[in-house]
């Protein structure tokens, strides 16, 4: 019998992607690059976003 696996919504801005690495172009004393870790301002980290029947409803 086939499983089916819940389907989550992916974030259409990050893609599901939802934290990037972006070098500086600076390396540490021990040779490493300095990195900045950025969230996708969107989902906030997960990756995903809350499906639609739990988002507030606005308008008519």
């Amino acid at each position: 019998m086939p499983q089916h696996a819940q389907n989550t919504r992916v974030c259409r801005d990050c893609d599901g992607f939802a934290t990037a690495a972006i070098t500086t172009g600076t390396r540490h004393a021990d040779g490493t690059r300095a990195t900045l870790r950025v969230t996708c301002p969107t989902c906030k980290g997960a990756g995903y976003t809350a499906p639609a029947s739990t988002l507030a409803r606005a308008g008519r």
